[in-house]
């Protein structure tokens, strides 16, 4: 079936990985590397992150329910520090590739695993800033339709995400192209029919989704 609808995540694709901003917080904390990823891989489903990215808890919540759990791995670390980093930095050339995108007349769209916002956290890509969130609002604007986890109280790997935006665009996951940087939530993906592109950068995204587009891309 012809590809007529590219999916994008958002934090790690359309932005710089957030994994980043957590190694440079481990480093400074004096804590190992990846550390914030073992918390959050233990007990996924329904872990502080998991709870946090349905809504199911508030910034306070979260913040006292991720240090314990950080705890119980053998080191201190509060979940307010987390969020304080978890924003990446807009990659100008994924932006200008949504334009191209449109311009040709292919569909976009946007699911994304986020928090609810308050306690400084502001808008759908979690970031700390007025004039932030509003270059994120810019970008999301340009998508025919948004879902994010902490609205729809269902969050990636779930395939039911996916499902929910197909079903919003009136397509099938095989017109679909998939892009996301966790292979976690490339999977579900890929087994619904849908071309899964797992992200390591930037550049090595744009190239695979020109390749299975067979358009040029910035």
């Amino acid at each position: 079936m012809t590809i007529t609808t590219v999916i994008f995540d958002f934090g790690g694709v359309i932005t710089a990985s957030p994994f980043e901003a957590f190694n440079r917080l481990e480093e400074e904390r004096g804590l190992p590397r990846d550390f914030v990823r073992r918390v959050n891989a233990a007990n996924p489903d329904d872990n502080a992150w998991a709870k946090f990215e349905r809504a199911e808890i508030d910034a306070a919540a979260f913040d006292s329910l991720f240090a314990s759990e950080a705890r119980a791995l053998g080191h201190e670390l509060e979940g307010e520090a987390v969020l304080a980093v978890i924003a990446g930095a807009v990659r100008p050339d994924m932006v200008k590739a949504l334009d191209t995108l449109k311009a040709k007349g292919l569909r976009i769209a946007c699911i994304t695993n986020n928090v609810p916002g308050g306690k400084g956290v502001k808008g759908a890509g979690m970031t700390r800033s007025n004039e932030a969130a509003t270059v994120v609002a810019r970008i999301m604007a340009r998508f025919e339709h948004v879902i994010e986890s902490s609205k729809a109280g269902v969050r990636k790997p779930d395939p039911r995400i996916y499902l929910m935006m197909c079903e919003k665009l009136g397509v099938e996951p095989s017109e679909c192209v998939y892009l996301d940087d966790l292979g976690i939530n490339c999977k579900p993906a890929a087994a619904l029919g849908m071309h899964a592109i797992k992200v390591t950068s930037g550049e090595q995204a744009l190239a695979d989704l020109s390749a299975a587009l067979g358009v040029g891309l910035p």
